[in-house]
């Protein structure tokens, strides 16, 4: 087969394997973010009648997930490469059913605390990606990504809605159960439907390498961006330590936060949508990227004056999911476009740690700053953190319109391989080119403003 047919692919639909695979491991990847989301908008009025809690430790047992999955999510990443990519998943979905099986048994602060530890010991982020890149093929893999991707905002949204109105219905010690059902039924997905494959290449764009780390952590805009899905994700733990609360004193009953997450989430996506076509289309991330930031540090200074009006708080609320919703769409992409070609899984992996970190840290800060100074001063911590961030975010570079490419060069002499990546270099609108032919792929990244496709396809048949 021709390299030409091969990356002619692009057009042809999904083959079974594919469509098995993406489908499964989406849904894995959905159960787990909803076992950790579900008690996310319930727990801070919940942990109250808990016996030993404290604001601080209710704040360490809502981010407490997010150290362990931290520390692991890469290491269980590199493990799935020597062991296998299913081992390591299965193993991870046990953890975090057990995790989920010690929180519902709690009658204590602390044991809910050892439980959300382990339910973030079940770290499998990293392998689920891997394994889907092994099961599609190149032309394929973006889509995968963005699906599997999707999931955790879809998770998201459903556990604000879905979470208050579980626990009138069942309890926290219920949804901890549910979660732990969610597990078992993502071990059955992985072991009787998700394919497996007949080999593990490496995928640089979509796993993490280690030789990549140090250009990775050298790379002053990436660390920009870990810098923002660290600060979001902290400002979303240490949040929700506070709007329950807040809610609850201004007279809105528990029953009905179901409804307002919902109109709010709603409202929020309705005005995001063209400040995410401004910013993809029109080239204005980075006005767009930073309204994002100040959207959210002006919610947080509001809700910190909500006064007596729960109709103000989500008004207020319907601003910084807003801009939540925006930069967690923008973040991602601006990691793609800004990474080293032949690095993007690596600098994801770093990027995700960051995320897992923030959400660790939103907990225990949240939780110091409502022990001592009372829930509202957590809104004031939010916009002192917004306020940093929008001062590294007004620093970054302005990000190119970049999209990048992997080619299969299998068949290929030595010859034509090493020779491929200064050609490839000189074609208009190609950024970056790196051949790796001991793998036997090239990866691109390109100006899609300039890049033409037909002289790629010219070019690589007449390397063929």
């Amino acid at each position: 087969m021709s390299i030409l047919s091969r990356h002619a692919k692009n057009s042809e639909p999904l083959t079974p394997v594919e469509r098995k695979a993406i489908t499964g491991l989406a849904s894995i990847y959905g159960f787990r973010m909803l076992g950790l989301f579900l008690v996310l908008p319930v727990f801070a009025l919940y942990a109250e009648k808990l016996d030993g809690a404290t604001p601080l430790l209710i704040g360490l047992a809502v981010g407490m997930y997010g150290l362990t999955q931290a520390i692991l999510q890469i290491p269980f990443g590199l493990l799935s490469d020597r062991i296998g990519r299913k081992p390591v998943i299965l193993a991870g979905l046990l953890l975090f059913a057990i995790g989920s099986v010690i929180a519902a048994l709690a009658e204590d602060i602390w044991l809910i605390l050892i439980g959300r530890a382990v339910q973030g010991s079940g770290a499998i982020a990293a392998a689920v990606m891997a394994l889907a890149a092994d099961l599609t093929r190149d032309s394929k893999r973006t889509r995968a990504m963005a699906t599997i991707g999707m999931t955790i905002g879809a998770a998201f949204a459903v556990s604000l809605m879905a979470g208050p109105y579980l626990d009138q219905l069942i309890g926290i010690s219920g949804i901890f159960w549910m979660t732990a059902v969610f597990a078992v039924l993502g071990m059955l997905v992985i072991w009787l439907v998700v394919p497996t494959p007949e080999k593990q290449p490496v995928h640089r764009e979509a796993q993490t390498v280690p030789e990549a780390f140090s250009r990775i952590l050298q790379n002053t805009e990436l660390l920009r961006l870990d810098w923002g899905i660290f600060s979001l994700h902290l400002i979303l733990t240490a949040m929700f330590l506070s709007v329950p609360l807040l809610l609850r004193d201004l007279g809105l009953p528990q029953a009905e936060h179901s409804l307002l997450y919902l109109v709010v989430l709603g409202i929020s996506v309705v005005i995001m949508v063209p400040f995410i076509i401004l910013a993809e289309k029109k080239g204005k991330i980075k006005a767009v990227f930073s309204g994002g930031i100040a959207a959210i540090a002006l919610a947080s200074l509001l809700l910190f004056s909500a006064g007596t009006s729960w109709l103000l708080a989500a008004a207020f609320l319907t601003l910084f999911f807003t801009g939540f919703n925006l930069l967690e769409s923008l973040l991602p992409s601006l990691v793609s476009k800004t990474a080293p070609v032949d690095a993007k899984g690596t600098a994801m992996g770093v990027y995700s740690t960051g995320q897992f970190l923030g959400g660790f840290l939103g907990g225990l800060i949240g939780g110091l700053v409502h022990q001592y100074l009372g829930y509202e001063w957590v809104f004031a911590a939010c916009l002192v953190i917004a306020l940093l961030w929008l001062m590294v975010a007004l620093t970054m570079k302005h990000p190119g319109q970049y999209s990048s490419r992997v080619i299969d060069l299998e068949g290929l002499s030595e010859q034509k391989i090493s020779g491929l990546s200064v050609k490839l270099q000189s074609l208009k609108g190609v950024v970056e080119a790196v051949v790796i032919p001991t793998e036997e792929v090239v990866y691109l990244k390109v100006d899609r403003k300039q890049f033409n496709e037909n002289e790629l396809e010219i070019l690589l048949v007449g390397s063929n």
